[in-house]
């Protein structure tokens, strides 16, 4: 296309942008016209796509960091012959695959769920990492971003990475349109303040008028003609360009235009036919990723004691030598993590993103979105800083493996800034996820294993002291599953534990069962999806379940035991003991006497469960 034929492409993406949202009846429109003759310049000079194979490997990736400018983006499809008019006109309703914010759910075409904004950046790492790292291939990674959310932390977490790893296959386009959803960002139209900024993270900076399409076009070519440094295109823009009832003006954000039919022609009405031949991608072998396809995880003797964590660390290198797609990424505590064990045996898949959570979970999604198994670790309570990562994930569908150390009062002395206690609940509460909390090492080795090929997040909740191995190597761990630990024909009363909690739940019982009170012992490995029928079994033969968890009460193993009686089924005598104290320094022992989830209180409490049970 030339020069004028661009032009007149800039102009038909605003006019589908206003036609969307005027048939949806709201949309951002006007954040999706400031920035069409970027997209413009892009589809018809610079973007190798194969809209039919979407997954074809040497393919470019394009994110939409404002996901909220969605009526640009399938303007952009329909551009490109991916959609129809008539399907353009179906956005935001019920069943359409145009939803107002992107999702790879929906549509084959859309790298990541964006909306929440301030991810499309750091997920674009993620991808340009894996280009660069892994698939060892030459496509190029566009992220288009507005000028609003580089007021978020994690735009800079993603820009320090990006630099710092030389990611010269990344171009971010910041839309700089001056209006935010209330009024003017913080440096409205101050191109250079962006640019300082981009300047200290290492990376090449181009300043545009981002609707002359001579500059965008020559600010793509000097992008993809840098070595050594990411780019950031920065693009003085108007918001609501062409027409005059909108173009600069606040109040306009998140609405249909007043008058759509107006806006059209104003904008010279729809160019009925106009396409764009995006340029395909260069051939490219699809990445090997070897292993040797034998899985063998670490065995542990019954009686060790090994810290969970250790046994993770341990597993993954051995997932990691038997299959080739598996990555690890770290947060700096790969040696409290033991991803540092991984790092040692498979360097070139392994990846830290230092003290930068969010980034962290960031490049996962970006390497799953590229076909590849992503293990990232760090304390269980960090995970809380990533967790609108995490929720953003699921919205995706992205298949990504999170794992979180330290978890509860159990690490003792380090106190309450690095005990994980509210990371079951915040990972539960997650759409389609998995949740798993081992109690040892032979049964922590085989769900490192059986999450790689688990659909969603997958969470993995480790022990930072060593416990005992009280199952055999050869031993199964279904997700979903449960073990009943001890059991009888007359139990009274089951105890339901996880993770560290089990030991104590196994020492109370012993306690009880000498007192003449038989207690059945669960080991609830799987707290999502829960074993609703060892639960609802137990809760029959007993009529008294006690739950113990190194957690907060909120969210945890309880309310999971309580969710196997969800469907009205009669809810058994239940007491829940958890972590509902502000703990400070101590001994992990004295920590759970404290929290009152030891052995003593399980037994106090089993008891006092008992006894009201016969009075009543």
């Amino acid at each position: 296309m030339n020069t004028g034929e661009i032009t007149e492409l800039g102009r038909q993406l605003r006019v589908d942008s206003v036609r969307a949202a005027a048939a949806a009846g709201s949309g951002h429109p006007t954040s999706s016209m400031s920035a069409a003759d970027l997209m413009a310049v892009l589809l018809a000079r610079h973007l190798r796509y194969d809209f039919d194979h979407p997954d074809h490997p040497g393919n470019d990736r394009f994110v939409l960091s404002k996901g909220h400018a969605s009526p640009l983006l399938y303007s952009a499809y329909k551009a490109a012959g991916a959609i129809d008019d008539d399907e353009l006109l179906t956005f935001r309703t019920l069943g359409s695959r145009l939803e107002g914010h992107p999702t790879p759910r929906r549509l084959p075409w859309v790298e990541t769920a964006t909306g929440s904004l301030g991810q499309g950046l750091p997920v674009g790492v993620g991808i340009a990492l894996a280009g660069k790292r892994l698939d060892h291939a030459d496509y190029r990674v566009w992220v288009m971003c507005g000028d609003s959310e580089m007021a978020e932390g994690s735009v800079w977490e993603a820009a320090e990475q990006a630099g710092y790893e030389h990611l010269d296959n990344l171009v971010l386009i910041v839309d700089v349109n001056r209006l935010g959803q209330r009024g003017p960002t913080r440096h409205a139209h101050d191109l250079d303040a962006y640019a300082r900024r981009f300047r200290a993270f290492d990376w090449h900076t181009v300043e545009i008028d981002g609707h002359d399409v001579d500059a965008v076009d020559r600010a793509y070519g000097e992008a993809l003609s840098t070595r050594g440094q990411p780019t950031a295109v920065i693009a003085r823009t108007i918001k609501g360009k062409g027409v005059a009832a909108v173009e600069n003006r606040e109040g306009q954000h998140g609405k249909p235009l007043p008058d759509a039919d107006e806006a059209v022609a104003e904008l010279g009405g729809p160019r009925e036919g106009l396409r764009v031949r995006v340029a395909g991608p260069p051939a490219t072998p699809a990445p090997y990723t070897g292993g040797t396809g034998r899985i063998e995880p670490p065995r542990y003797r019954r009686g060790e004691r090994v810290a969970t964590r250790d046994a993770f660390g341990e597993a993954l290198t051995a997932l990691g030598s038997a299959r080739g797609d598996v990555v690890a990424l770290d947060g700096e505590v790969g040696d409290s993590t033991r991803a540092e064990y991984f790092a040692k045996e498979h360097p070139e898949r392994y990846f830290e993103c230092y003290i930068a959570e969010q980034q962290m979970v960031a490049v996962a999604v970006g390497m799953a979105a590229r076909g590849w198994v992503p293990y990232a670790s760090t304390f269980a309570a960090f995970l809380t800083r990533a967790h609108d990562f995490a929720r953003m994930a699921a919205v995706s569908g992205s298949g990504i493996n999170l794992v979180g150390s330290h978890a509860g009062v159990s690490i003792g002395q380090d106190g309450p800034s690095q005990m994980g206690l509210e990371d079951l609940a915040m990972m539960r509460a997650l759409h389609g996820t998995t949740v798993l909390y081992p109690c040892d090492a032979n049964q922590t080795a085989r769900l490192v294993a059986e999450m790689a090929d688990l659909d969603g997040i997958r969470y993995l909740r480790t022990s930072r002291g060593a416990s005992e191995v009280i199952y055999g190597p050869d031993e199964e761990f279904p997700v979903g599953g449960s073990k009943v630990l001890r059991s009888g024909a007359g139990d009274r009363l089951t105890v339901v534990a996880a993770g560290v909690t089990v030991h104590e739940a196994l020492t109370a019982a012993d306690v009880l069962d000498r007192e003449g009170i038989p207690v059945r012992v669960i080991d609830l490995y799987s707290v999502k999806p829960v074993d609703r029928e060892t639960l609802r079994r137990a809760a029959e033969d007993t009529g008294c379940l006690l739950t113990v968890e190194d957690h907060r009460p909120q969210g945890g193993l309880g309310d999971a035991v309580l969710d196997a009686f969800r469907d009205g089924r009669p809810v058994p005598r239940l007491v829940r003991l958890a972590v509902d104290t502000m703990p400070g320094s101590a001994t992990p022992a004295e920590q759970l006497r404290a929290a009152g989830i030891d052995a003593e209180t399980i037994a106090a409490a089993g008891r006092m469960l008992v006894e009201q049970a016969v009075v009543v």
